[in-house]
């Protein structure tokens, strides 16, 4: 296997990880190490996209559209709920699939916003990041529990590793997921909805970087040879 293959296996791999509640790829992150491609980065935007928009309109819906501040966060939704279905659709669009983690966090996007703006309660869209990580939780130690490493069937194609590795793996993203469940109820409940938006924007995303790091190790030491792949 070549040095740009196992590059672009890791990237693949780890970009399939980390999009769940984030949305956040971890291609961002591995761009630090080597060098993307234009259809990493593409995907990337893609993925990023609505959570931008969901910042942008949140901070600046009182200047653009002279909506009180209290307001800012309906239209902050609705706009990141149409952010996130031209994303979706422009990803089937190019690559002619839609990856399964943002296809479910894209839905839960809907259902909760559509229900924030139906009952114009905020309280449904800051929901929403921590029903999704739990699900994405339950998932993966739930298969866990039943002797089935959820990775594997998931992101196998992306690389190659030993049971124990995607264990490991599939273990300590479904912590994480929890992880970010808690952390999401803690910033919600106790601070402004104006520093939820930002911390869902720029906290999620260097804490999913970091995590998504740190499991290189794991790929590099259970990774199979193609010696092993072979036989």
């Amino acid at each position: 296997m070549s040095t740009e293959t196992s590059t672009e296996d890791r990237t693949r791999a780890q970009s399939a990880s980390t999009e769940a509640e984030s949305g956040i790829p971890a291609e961002a992150a591995l761009a630090q190490k080597s060098g993307m491609t234009g259809s990493q980065w593409l995907r990337m935007g893609l993925e990023v996209g609505p959570l931008v928009v969901f910042f942008l309109i949140n901070a600046q819906a009182a200047n653009w559209f002279g909506v009180p501040d209290k307001q800012s966060i309906f239209y902050a939704t609705g706009a990141f709920m149409a952010a996130t279905a031209i994303s979706l659709s422009l990803s089937y669009a190019l690559y002619r699939k839609v990856p399964m983690m943002p296809l479910i966090t894209g839905a839960f996007v809907l259902v909760f916003g559509g229900l924030t703006l139906w009952l114009q309660d905020e309280q449904f869209i800051k929901l929403k990041p921590t029903l999704t990580n739990l699900l994405f939780a339950a998932g993966l130690l739930g298969g866990l529990a039943f002797g089935k490493a959820s990775m594997k069937y998931l992101f196998d194609g992306a690389f190659r590793l030993t049971e124990t590795g995607w264990r490991i793996l599939t273990l300590r993203w479904g912590l994480f997921f929890v992880f970010l469940a808690i952390l999401n109820e803690i910033i919600w409940r106790n601070f402004t909805t104006d520093f939820w938006v930002s911390f869902k924007v720029f906290g999620i995303m260097p804490i999913t970087m970091v995590f998504a790091l740190a499991q290189l190790s794991v790929v590099s030491k259970h990774q199979l040879g193609e010696e092993r792949k072979e036989s």
